[in-house]
Parts: C-alpha cells; sequence; structure tokens
C-alpha cells in the first residue's frame, strides 16, 4: 500500500543527477583543489595545507620548516654592532626579484631605490655541477617521464605541455653570491615600488602604500605571491610616535592575514624601552633577532668550533603557524652565520669544541649519580 505525501524541499535537490568522476572521487571545493593543485608560482605547500615563500637562504627555509608562511608577518631585531639585518633583508628581497614577485620597499633612507643596487646576484651553478645533476634520480626522473609520454595520448597536446611547464619550473629558494650585484634587468622588469618613510611626519602614508600594494594582487587562483620589506622602522631620524608604530604593525599584520604576502620588518630594539619592545615581539608572527661576534673574543673562540668562519649569530625566538595555538619547539633556536664560499649565507648549529681534560670535562664525560655517595658501589 503506497502513501504519497507532499513534496519537500529537499526532494528537488535529492532528484538533482550527480556527476562523479569514478566511484573512489571525493568531493573537494573548487577552491581547495585549485589552491592543492596549482599553488601560487614562488610558493610551496607545507603541511596542512600552507603556503610558504623563501627566505632567500635555503637553510632558514628548512629551519622554520618551509619558509616564511604567506600571510605572516616576519620581524628581526637588530643589532647595534653591526648590519647583519641587512643580509637577511638583502636575501628576502632578491629571492622576490628572482620569482617576479610584486616588492614593496620601505626605507628611512633618502634614496630607497640605491639600496636595490645592493641585492645579491643567484648564485649560477658551475660546469661541473650542471654535468653532475643528473645524479642518483636520473634513472627515476627518465621512466617518469616515459610514462607521462605513454599518458599523453589520453590527456592531449596542451595537458601533457603544461604539466611539463609545471614541473619544469624554477627553484624555491636560491643560494644567492653576497659578492656580485643582481642584474638591472631583471629590476626594470620588475614590479618594484621604493618609499621613503624619512619623509613622513606619520606612519598613514606607508598604510595606504600597503594597503594599496596588497589590493593589486590577486586574493584568489595561482596569482603571484607578494613581499614587503621594511627596514628600521624605529630608525631614530624619522621621529615617529611609539603608539604610532604599533597601530601601524597591528594595521599592517591585519591585511596580511587574507593576502598572499609576506611582509618582513627590521628594527633596532636596542633604542626602544624594554616594556615597548617586548610589545613588539609580541605582534611578530615569526621573530628573528641577529647579533655579532666580536673579532677577538677568546673565550668564545675556545668555546664554538669554527668560530673563525662566523660572520654572526641568528636566534628564532618565534615561528608563525597556522590553526593551533601550540608554539613551536626547534632543536635548536641559536645559529651561526657563515659564508660558504665566502659568497652563500649558511646556517650551521652551534657546536661546543672539544675540552681538554686538564681544563674540564665535556659532556661525553660520565659522572657520578647524583645523590650517590663518594665510593659507593653504585657510582656510575
Amino acid at each position: 500500500m503506497a502513501f504519497n505525501r507532499p513534496p519537500l524541499a529537499g526532494d528537488a535537490m535529492a532528484t538533482t543527477p550527480t556527476v562523479r568522476s569514478s566511484s573512489f572521487s571525493r568531493n573537494i571545493s573548487t577552491s581547495a583543489a585549485s589552491s592543492a593543485s596549482s599553488p601560487t608560482p614562488g610558493s610551496r605547500i607545507g603541511s596542512g595545507g600552507a603556503a610558504f615563500v623563501s627566505s632567500g637562504i635555503p637553510d632558514l627555509d628548512r629551519i622554520l620548516g618551509g619558509g616564511f608562511l604567506l600571510g605572516s608577518l616576519v620581524m628581526v631585531m637588530e643589532d647595534a654592532e653591526a648590519p647583519h639585518h641587512l643580509l637577511l633583508l638583502r636575501n628576502f628581497m632578491a629571492q622576490g626579484v628572482v620569482h617576479c614577485q610584486p616588492l614593496l620597499f620601505a626605507s628611512p633612507a633618502e634614496e630607497p631605490r640605491a639600496f636595490l643596487g645592493t641585492l645579491p646576484a643567484p648564485v649560477a651553478a658551475s660546469k661541473e655541477e650542471r654535468q653532475r645533476a643528473p645524479g642518483p634520480g636520473h634513472d627515476e626522473q627518465d621512466q617518469g617521464l616515459r610514462i607521462a609520454w605513454q599518458y599523453k595520448k589520453y590527456f592531449g597536446e596542451q595537458q601533457f605541455s603544461d604539466a611539463h611547464n609545471k614541473d619544469s619550473k624554477q627553484e624555491f629558494g636560491n643560494n644567492f653570491d653576497l659578492r656580485k650585484s643582481i642584474e638591472r634587468h631583471m629590476l626594470s622588469a620588475q614590479n618594484v615600488d621604493c618609499i621613503s618613510i624619512q619623509k613622513f611626519s606619520n606612519l598613514a602614508p606607508l598604510r595606504e602604500r600597503c594597503s594599496s600594494f596588497l589590493s593589486k594582487l590577486p586574493g584568489n587562483g595561482a596569482g603571484l605571491a607578494g613581499r614587503i620589506a621594511i627596514q628600521s622602522l624605529c630608525a631614530p631620524q624619522c621621529g615617529f610616535s611609539d603608539w604610532d608604530m604599533v597601530s601601524f604593525v597591528r594595521s599592517l599584520r591585519a591585511m596580511l592575514r587574507y593576502s598572499k604576502t609576506v611582509a618582513i620588518i627590521t628594527f633596532p630594539s636596542f633604542i626602544l624601552p624594554p616594556s615597548f619592545s617586548k610589545r613588539w615581539q609580541h605582534l611578530a608572527d615569526t621573530l628573528l633577532s641577529v647579533r655579532a661576534i666580536p673579532d677577538e673574543d677568546k673565550d668564545l673562540a675556545k668555546l664554538l668550533t669554527g668560530y673563525q668562519d662566523m660572520v654572526g649569530l641568528l636566534h628564532v625566538h618565534k615561528v608563525a603557524q597556522i590553526s593551533s595555538q601550540v608554539p613551536v619547539i626547534l632543536e635548536a633556536s641559536t645559529f651561526s652565520l657563515k659564508l660558504q664560499r665566502r659568497r652563500s649565507l649558511v646556517l650551521e648549529r652551534l657546536n661546543q669544541a672539544p675540552v681538554e681534560g686538564s681544563s674540564g670535562t665535556s659532556y661525553g664525560t660520565a659522572g657520578p649519580c647524583s645523590g650517590s655517595l663518594k665510593g659507593s658501589s653504585i657510582d656510575f
């Protein structure tokens, strides 16, 4: 016996046929599928679907778990003894130029565009390195190309060429030669905007320039990521008030959250009051600090190995992350800045120099167990 009921609002939707490619497919939203299949050029997808851009220092990218997180604010505390923060700033900007990413640079200098001439050039692979490039994975690469060639007849010429161009894109992070400047034609063909904040009475014009810069970038899809670099925001020659700078950093951080942009700000923490400096540090998503090494520190030279090759020290205070309130705990937080072959920046963990038996004991030396009595049989 059949009972008829009036149609419900959901019946029309239920009778609508759904298209499925196979029984093993699952429904994925269009935005999620497009972001996963076509990441932003010059970026890569990490764990949890987070997108990263390179800092310009491959070692720093590995330490931070992939690089600088898109939509985050990176702050670098400067050192009063040496301008080592400029090393991080130059590599960050040069990496954006190599990837043809829009760049906004603000500086207290009168002519900030002159700073672009100091950006390092990417290290070109030598002839021997290019010959050694097809190494152990060359056979696997050839096999993958053969398989792709077999599937070419099923997907067509255009899709095969698009997939091939996607696989042959440039490197995520480059090594840069600090002895050579980047070529001028790369800067002239690049969307680089330079601002002198020394001419501003407050930070409202800089806030508007940052907002205009972010509005020109595409919000979704496979558009280019943007980079904002601000040098020495708390410089004494600018004369900005403390709360004006805090308000600017807060607004910039809010604007970055929904954009494909990374902003890096360097500030001289040594001229700020301690309480105000702590407030600045809490505003950063990723917080770094650099420190120079004295030329003649005999005690430090005895303590650390490779002291003669060190340029400075880099300390990681905080690492940006998404969808989590648990801080990232690194195996090491302080690293030595060194020059590889006197041209490229590398980061290495600090290693304690071996201690002689006459001067003390090292970490590998066995000692008595705490709480054990002298001469007891349980000493080890």
